[in-house]
């Protein structure tokens, strides 16, 4: 019995430490990477960090995935505003958790 709460709690621990609220639209698979950027924000005590990011493709091709990876895997979250799948454009607005950091990979494929 006590081998089994162990273990749950082992588990438990492990999952809560690889969750992380990554962003996939769309297809990488059998695509081209076009763009690529780290966006990050440091920490400010009891505010929450927000930032935009804007791809706008020159030669107007169209996207078929977008991925932006939570590298510091906490409560941070990313969503597409505008654009996104399907057009030449994206906007990304990513915002932390209140009193964290905001640390993203973000890639575009077409």
């Amino acid at each position: 019995m006590k081998t089994l709460v162990f273990l749950s709690f082992v588990i438990l621990i492990f999952v809560s430490t690889c969750w992380a609220r990554d962003m996939i639209v769309g297809t990488s698979y059998n695509t081209r990477l076009v763009w690529q950027q780290k966006a990050e924000y440091r920490a400010i005590p009891f505010k929450k960090r927000v930032k935009e990011v804007f791809y706008t493709d020159p030669s107007q091709q169209i996207i078929r995935g977008v991925i932006a990876r939570d590298l510091d895997h906490n409560d941070a979250t990313a969503t597409i505003t505008s654009g996104g799948v399907g057009s030449s454009f994206v906007n990304i607005r990513m915002k932390s958790e209140r009193g964290g950091s905001l640390n993203y990979q973000i890639e575009i494929y077409v």
